[in-house]
């Protein structure tokens, strides 16, 4: 059986959170692979609405185990605000959720370092959720991260957490001039970790491993979206992370041979929070209707989030660095009222027509949109659940993107509840 991955595939907020919800009915196992609870996912179903931030989506089909894998960094206090909050809600958690005892975790002091951090930075601010992941990650590249399986052993963990806490403290200190952080302190949330975290870590990579050995379906839960990934987005304005294909063989140990089919999830417009180049960026009346219709406020931060007209460069580029196997379209009924949508087909930079995304953030600044204009449709899409009950325009929207991207659009969405969905081609 299949293991399948859910990617974002532009600046994340695709509607992830609502696709996993819908095929995980399906799955076996859920697996997160990247991020921390910087990203968030919201989810309608028969729970009311739930916003996710590191818990995977699967967490509400009761049949399934879900799992956080290593490539993730983990807040243990979100974290186990979430389980409560689930918990109060009637979610069944026993026995159904497992965090990688190689996850690495993020202390207090990455968070403090995280908000000093952006505040130094002024006008050139990266725009961070102020979450700690960053540094979070950077602990982790530098070999002095504390990680879940520490906290089981407290001897073993003292001396590496001193070693932590004093290289925080040095930067805290001696580079943004603000006051240290407590040992004791940290060394106590520790001490409560290891009694309310500990028993939700476990050895994820066997658990996923054994289940592709016994033929169980895998859903792989990707966070934010291909073009905030650290090596492929557009850097310096990314995550920490790599919420890319690349991202969910060494986020969960799994082979790239393993993973049979690769979802991208594209809005049917384009929307991007926080700082950084948005070629096909949208100011003005239209822009504020587009949010204010859809909502589109970070299930994290709460911050407005830029919106434009979809990007087919973005689009060929995120199918490049991921290899999609389908296209899943999401938020087609924002669309419903407008007479005139237009599509970015290629750039203009210095007067010369582009096709290729460019790897530079400053290029990417100076690039024009080249856009194309497509006819609006005369009757709403929102709630269809028959491919053949669409307006004959969003049908040729959807084909236009299908064509210009160079894959199958599989599944639409065409509203936030679990329903109000589309399936083109059978997916598992």
């Amino acid at each position: 059986m299949p293991v399948c991955a859910v990617l974002g595939a532009q600046w994340g907020d695709e509607g992830k959170g609502k696709i996993v919800d819908f095929l995980a009915q399906n799955a076996d196992i859920i697996a997160r692979f990247s991020g921390g609870n910087n990203a968030g996912h919201t989810v309608i179903n028969d729970f009311g609405k739930s916003s996710l931030h590191l818990i995977p989506t699967g967490i509400f089909v009761t049949s399934a185990l879900n799992v956080i894998g290593n490539g993730v960094v983990v807040n243990p206090d979100a974290f186990l605000e979430e389980v409560n909050n689930l918990t109060k809600k009637g979610v069944s958690i026993e026995k159904r959720l497992m965090v990688s005892e190689r996850s690495h975790l993020v202390m207090p002091y990455h968070i403090l370092l995280d908000e000093l951090a952006e505040k130094a930075r002024g006008k050139q601010a990266l725009g961070t959720t102020g979450r700690g992941i960053g540094p979070a990650y950077t602990d982790k590249v530098a070999r002095i991260g504390i990680r879940a399986a520490d906290l089981a052993d407290m001897e073993f963990l003292r001396p590496k957490l001193e070693n932590a806490v004093a290289y925080a403290n040095a930067l805290i200190s001696n580079v943004y001039n603000d006051k240290p952080v407590s040992f004791a302190e940290v060394w106590e949330k520790c001490s409560e970790w290891s009694k309310s975290f500990m028993p939700f870590v476990g050895p994820v990579e066997h658990a996923v491993y054994d289940a592709i050995e016994s033929d169980k379906i895998v859903l792989l839960e990707g966070a934010q979206g291909a073009l905030l990934d650290l090596d492929h987005g557009t850097y310096p304005f990314v995550t920490s992370s790599h919420p890319t294909i690349g991202g969910a063989c060494t986020g969960l140990g799994l082979l790239p041979g393993q993973i049979d089919k690769i979802f991208g999830v594209f809005k049917a417009y384009s929307t991007r929070v926080g700082s950084g180049p948005f070629v096909t960026e949208l100011v003005g009346s239209l822009a504020n209707y587009i949010r204010e219709l859809a909502k589109e406020f970070g299930t994290t931060t709460g911050r407005p989030r830029r919106v434009g007209w979809f990007d087919s460069v973005v689009g060929r580029y995120s199918l490049r660095i991921n290899g999609y196997t389908s296209l899943f379209l999401t938020r087609l009924d924002v669309l419903d009222d407008l007479d005139k949508i237009k599509v970015c087909t290629a750039y203009e930079l210095d007067g010369e027509v582009v096709h290729d995304f460019p790897g530079n953030a400053s290029v990417l600044d100076r690039c024009k949109p080249v856009y194309e204009e497509i006819d609006g449709w005369d009757r709403p899409t929102a709630g269809i659940s028959d491919f053949s009950e669409l307006p004959e325009g969003a049908v040729n929207y959807i084909n236009r993107i299908e064509e210009l991207i160079g894959c199958k659009v599989d599944l639409i969405s065409t509203g936030p509840e679990r329903e109000e969905t589309i399936v083109v081609r059978q997916l598992i």
